[in-house]
């Protein structure tokens, strides 16, 4: 596998949790190692523990980073909880340039310190051009996420982003 500049990633727990009521964690197999911080870990563990399971996704667990000033600052600003603080400080403690996270607070958050951020729906794109999965599977999944998961999406952007994915898959 080609080393690529997101081969590293680390992971809140939305996307895990979220992905697993899919039955689609697979969609990130394709990363050298998915860090997932103590509290995330915890989190899932409590709502989800299978999906800390999958056999084809390497999740590395990581200790609890300590914060730095600038984290707490930004912890401050946009009320994060500990999950999203940890996963931005291995973000900048390890240099990893993505964070996957469905919280629109972390999202900022991670903007602001230069970092990207891609949720469950852009995992679920991505595995189409990685080839992970078919359009076909995507689109199920992604019409799926309302009685699936416990995903929070305006019904709105989850219509726009399928009408947008199958213009373009066709």
């Amino acid at each position: 596998m080609a080393v690529t500049r997101h081969s590293v990633v680390v992971a809140d727990a939305g996307p895990l949790i979220h992905l697993d009521e899919l039955n689609a964690l697979d969609v990130l197999s394709d990363y050298a190692a998915v860090f997932v911080p103590n509290a995330v870990w915890l989190e899932v563990q409590h709502h989800r523990p299978q999906a800390l399971q999958h056999a084809n996704v390497n999740l590395i667990r990581q200790l609890p980073p300590t914060p730095s000033a600038r984290i707490n600052a930004m912890a401050a600003i946009y009320t994060l909880h500990n999950g999203e603080r940890e996963a931005l400080t291995l973000c900048l403690d390890h240099s990893v340039g993505m964070l996957l996270t469905d919280d629109t607070a972390a999202r900022l958050a991670a903007k602001s310190l230069n970092i990207s951020a891609h949720g469950t729906l852009g995992l679920l794109l991505r595995a189409v051009r990685q080839k992970l999965r078919t359009s076909f599977e995507i689109l199920a999944l992604l019409a799926a996420i309302p009685q699936q998961t416990t995903l929070h999406i305006r019904p709105s952007l989850l219509s726009e982003v399928i009408a947008r994915a199958k213009t373009e898959w066709e």
